[in-house]
């Protein structure tokens, strides 16, 4: 069963290019974790300033051992004197009821 973790970041409106330019260098740094079944990044298309993190995974098992990594501490530091793009985030937990598609 797909489990999907999105993570809800709160982005002042002239700022959510920056959080796209932070995400583009590492979109394929994820895909040798075991467990990790896709990422994406969502940008708001109306006058929202959340952006959403989607990640699937093929269990929660797999979710947590990564989120307890070395990988995901790297993942989420900030270079030094870099602030933060978003302004407050949350952790928002699914998993798949109906699938369609490939």
């Amino acid at each position: 069963m797909t489990v999907v973790k999105i993570n809800a970041i709160d982005v002042p409106a002239d700022s959510g290019d920056a959080l796209a330019e932070r995400f583009a260098p590492r979109a394929d740094a994820m895909n040798d974790v075991p467990g990790f079944e896709g990422f994406e990044l969502l940008r708001p298309e109306d006058d929202r300033t959340t952006w959403l993190v989607m990640t699937r995974w093929a269990d929660e098992a797999s979710f947590e051992k990564w989120r307890d990594s070395e990988n995901f501490r790297t993942g989420h530091s900030r270079p030094e004197g870099q602030r933060p793009v978003g302004t407050s985030s949350e952790v928002w937990s699914y998993s798949t009821a109906v699938r369609s598609g490939r």
